[in-house]
Formats: structure tokens, C-alpha cells, sequence
């Protein structure tokens, strides 16, 4: 097995313990929550990561690596690194008010500086990242399918929950962010 396929598995599991570790701390407190909105968007990631990463590396190129396959699985791997800067630097701007699950808090405030300066989104940018990485690493057109489209889908799903409950909360702040930023790909998207 090549070492850059080891390298990116490696990096799933650092990947997965650090999402691990958010679940555990930084779910919405019932008392302090104006309203939450998950429909099972939070679930439904989860399951597709799991599912997406195993069949992917289970399809994956192990054998007659050529130089062009080092060179996909090291962009998979920068971009993995990439992602994980982005959504752990996204995370704490947010600071109290990143919750792994779609809530408001009765206190919480827009947050528009830093990373949210520029798109609405960058933790999902950084996940975004972090998954387009590893289904780069794993060197084959299926595995890259089987894990790129079925996140993209249930990030841009969790998005759209997540951006009602932002404009119903915040109402014409939010309104007005939306116009003067894009949701996850800076000048693009």
C-alpha cells in the first residue's frame, strides 16, 4: 500500500476523532436554545461520511501507482490538511455559537468577521475540503463518486436548513449578509 493512501487514511481518523469530539462538547444546550432545526441533516452526515469513506477506500487504487496517481493523492492529502485548517479556524470564530447540531441560542450573535467575512459557511467549506481530499487520495473515479457526490449533497441540504433558521432568527441582518457574502465557495458560490 502506498504511503500517501496510508497518510490519507490516517487523516479520516484524525478527521473522524476531531468530529467525534464535537459531538461529545459542543451539542446546543436545551435551556440556553431559542430553536432548533436539525431535521436529521446531522445524522444524515454522519452516516454518508461513514459510508462514503469505507466504500471509497474499499474501491480505492492500492496497486501499480504511477506518477500520476502520487500526484492526485498528494493534492487529495494538501487539500485534506487544507479543509481541516478551514473548518477547525471556522469553528472557533464561532466560538460558543458552533453547535453540531442546527440551533440558535437565545443570546446568539451574527457572527461576520474573519472566515464569515467572506462566505456564510466556511466550516462546510472546510468539510467540503476534507472529503474532496480524501476522494482524491483514494485514486479511483469510483471512489471519488461514491464519496464527492453524496456530501456535496448533504452539505448543500444541511445549508439550506441551517440558512432558514439563521434568516428566521436574525431576520434583515441576515437578509443583508446573504447579499453581501456567498454561501461556501468565496466570489463563486
Amino acid at each position: 500500500m502506498p504511503l500517501l493512501l496510508l497518510i490519507s487514511i490516517s487523516l479520516s481518523y484524525l478527521f473522524l476523532l476531531s468530529e467525534l469530539f464535537l459531538a461529545l462538547i459542543k451539542h446546543s444546550a436545551k435551556k440556553s436554545t431559542f430553536r432548533r432545526s436539525d431535521k436529521g441533516s446531522l445524522a444524515l452526515l454522519w452516516v454518508i461520511i461513514a459510508f462514503g469513506l469505507t466504500a471509497g477506500f474499499n474501491l480505492a487504487k492500492f496497486h501499480d501507482w504511477r506518477f500520476i496517481n502520487f500526484l492526485t493523492a498528494s493534492a487529495g492529502i494538501i487539500l485534506v490538511l487544507a479543509g481541516l485548517a478551514i473548518r477547525w479556524t471556522a469553528i472557533f470564530q464561532l466560538k460558543k455559537s458552533f453547535t453540531v447540531n442546527v440551533a440558535v441560542s437565545k443570546d446568539q450573535v451574527l457572527v461576520t468577521s474573519g472566515l464569515y467575512s467572506l462566505i456564510r459557511h466556511p466550516a462546510y467549506l472546510g468539510l467540503f475540503l476534507i472529503m474532496t481530499g480524501e476522494a482524491l487520495a483514494m485514486n479511483t473515479l469510483i471512489s471519488f463518486f461514491v464519496v464527492f457526490i453524496p456530501i456535496c449533497l448533504a452539505i448543500l441540504y444541511r445549508i439550506y436548513i441551517e440558512e432558514k433558521l439563521l434568516e428566521e432568527f436574525f431576520g434583515e441582518a441576515y437578509r443583508q449578509y446573504k447579499l453581501n457574502t456567498r454561501r461556501i465557495i468565496p466570489f463563486i458560490y
